[in-house]
């Protein structure tokens, strides 16, 4: 009698590790990589969407109103004030509110 078959096989040890290998990439996909694209996505249809007048929110935490878009830039007011307008990049917007109240 061979070692590998007093030892049950030698075969079902690697098989097992495949699987537990695939299953925790699997776990990994469906509990960061998924969540975190489809976040992105939705991201980049609000950025697509935002119109001037249109209420913003900064990765900062300043609200403001659109005033001009560019193709990736904006300018956004803050605070009412016609001095306090900043350029910035579109991607730094995280929260729109339409200017009709939707």
């Amino acid at each position: 009698m061979s070692l590998l078959a007093a030892s049950g096989g030698g075969m079902g040890g690697v098989g097992f590790w495949v699987i537990y290998i695939v299953v925790i990439v699997a776990f990994m996909y469906f509990i960061a990589i998924r969540p975190q694209r489809k976040q992105q996505k939705q991201l980049q249809a609000l950025i697509s969407s935002m119109e001037v007048g249109d209420s913003v929110e900064t990765t900062s935490g300043f609200y403001g109103v659109i005033i001009d878009i560019t193709d990736d830039m904006v300018i956004v007011e803050f605070g009412g004030n016609k001095n306090c307008r900043i350029p910035m990049v579109k991607t730094a917007i995280t929260r729109v509110e339409k200017a009709g109240g939707e």
